[in-house]
């Protein structure tokens, strides 16, 4: 379904930040679960953020699951059972959103939902997915943490899996093989990138791109919550080691503070210039968006940037 989309003539219009958006709208998303949060205690609100998106032109809504994981659901009091029922709502969300938006536009294609799984990073709540530095975790338990809220996802039956933002190689490689193992929809990964060259973990990105594309399940890869400055050095590295479409959702510039748990630094424009749009369709993206920062006014711009 995704690889059929990414086929067509025209690049495929992503969404943008979900949580940025929901503070923007005055929610307070500083707690340890995040956007996650308002799955249990708002997902009207989240809702309503998915179906802006797609009145601005987004093709694919991405769920609001990126953070959400029976570890952190757990720590915050609930049961697994509710935590995972909780995984299964992002899902559903994100569909009530497109049932929405086909009732208002009935003569337009029908979007994709794909269900975010982010890093372990985010589940630590302190801005690792922005360094990859995961406290000597063994590749086992890294293993089973990410297997158990996969086939959860996979249960809800999402069109597309979002593995996004990234930050180490070996994480991004862990992945791809539990896609292929748990036979999950199509995906792309996505990873988190500091600077032209590297991940946030410190790998080569072409070391990081290549240890994904032998998967028979991801039919897309390429950066996302990064610097927008960073992605057409990234995207060039990335297209000499796959000839895979690429993707690329860049966050508003700032830098992520872990400890005070707020964007800081960076220009932070809700906006993404044509020409730079352009350009990383240029250099190979058919998924292109925003990640944090990134709203629907600038995902309108970007769906109308011939």
């Amino acid at each position: 379904m995704l690889a059929t989309l990414l086929a067509g003539p025209s690049p495929v219009v992503l969404d943008g930040g979900l949580a940025s958006e929901l503070e923007a709208r005055g929610h307070d998303l500083s707690d340890d679960l995040w956007s996650a949060r308002l799955l249990r205690d708002d997902p009207a609100a989240i809702e309503d953020v998915h179906l802006a998106y797609l009145r601005a032109g987004a093709r694919i809504l991405i769920s609001a699951s990126y953070q959400a994981s029976r570890r952190g659901f757990e720590r915050a009091g609930l049961t697994t059972a509710e935590a995972d029922d909780l995984l299964r709502r992002s899902v559903q969300i994100a569909g009530r959103a497109r049932d929405r938006f086909m009732a208002e536009q009935p003569a337009a294609p029908r979007p994709l939902v794909a269900a975010s799984v982010g890093p372990y990073g985010a589940a630590l709540a302190g801005g690792q997915e922005y360094t990859g530095d995961y406290g000597g975790i063994g590749e086992d338990e890294l293993e089973r943490f990410h297997a158990e809220r996969l086939a959860v996802l996979i249960a809800a039956a999402p069109d597309c899996i979002a593995c996004e933002t990234i930050p180490r190689a070996d994480e991004g490689g862990l992945l791809a093989r539990l896609l292929d193992r748990l036979d999950a929809p199509e995906a792309w990964v996505s990873f988190s990138a500091r600077d032209g060259l590297s991940t946030c973990h410190g790998e080569p990105i072409e070391e990081a791109v290549a240890g994904v594309t032998a998967s028979r399940r991801v039919v897309a890869v390429g950066i996302n919550c990064t610097a927008p400055e960073h992605l057409p050095e990234l995207l060039r590295r990335a297209r000499t080691v796959t000839d895979m479409p690429l993707v690329a959702y860049p966050n508003a510039g700032q830098v992520w503070d872990g400890p005070l748990r707020r964007w800081r630094e960076g220009p932070g424009a809700d906006r993404i210039p044509p020409e730079v749009a352009r350009g990383w369709v240029g250099a190979g993206a058919r998924l292109v968006g925003g990640c944090c920062g990134i709203g629907p006014e600038a995902i309108g711009a970007l769906a109308r940037t011939p």
